[in-house]
């Protein structure tokens, strides 16, 4: 995986191939970047990213210039290894976190003005994933929540849906906290 922009622009970096992922490809990360750029400052923004697997878009949103970026997952070698990445790169602004994504959801009282995640694409639980994000007011109110997911999943009908797009097998789905 590489980082596309910002101040890590073109670092390789290799996960072990022990870990637990599916990381989001390039070509679907920098078109998901380039949508959010229109919607924000990455500079003035607090980022969450869920199920964070290698830290691929953690690492995105530290090399533009994210303040803070927490990056939640489970899996002890997926934390390990976000944690390992970041002192290796000096990348202060980033807090690995190992938990639970629905626990640390139904427990946290930050909000965000850009949460991220990515569970794996056979999980159950991504209405419920939805509803903990804006039950619990994790979005700031210019906030924007970004849920990747296969082509099977869909959530037109939800009243913070604001669009969906498609790159490949890899498909995104945009929520805001309110619409200006």
């Amino acid at each position: 995986m590489r980082i596309i922009r910002g101040r890590y622009q073109r670092r390789q970096i290799v996960a072990p191939n022990n870990l637990p992922v599916r990381p989001t490809t390039d070509m679907a990360k920098e078109s998901l970047f380039n949508i959010l750029e229109n919607y924000m400052d990455f500079e003035e923004v607090t980022a969450l990213d869920l199920f964070a697997g290698t830290g691929n878009i953690s690492y995105e949103l530290v090399s533009r210039g994210c303040p803070k970026v927490t990056a939640v997952d489970l899996d002890f070698g997926c934390v390990k290894f976000i944690r390992e990445t970041a002192l290796r790169l000096d990348m202060k602004e980033l807090i690995p976190v190992r938990s639970d994504v629905f626990r640390f959801l139904g427990n946290n009282k930050m909000q965000y003005d850009l949460v991220f995640a990515d569970p794996p694409y056979e999980s159950q639980r991504y209405d419920e994933l939805v509803s903990l994000i804006f039950d619990n007011h994790l979005l700031t109110d210019d906030g924007i929540f970004v849920l990747e997911h296969s082509k099977y999943v869909h959530f037109e009908e939800h009243p913070h849906f604001m669009e969906q797009r498609h790159y490949g097998k890899v498909n995104f789905s945009f929520f805001a906290q309110t619409f200006n």
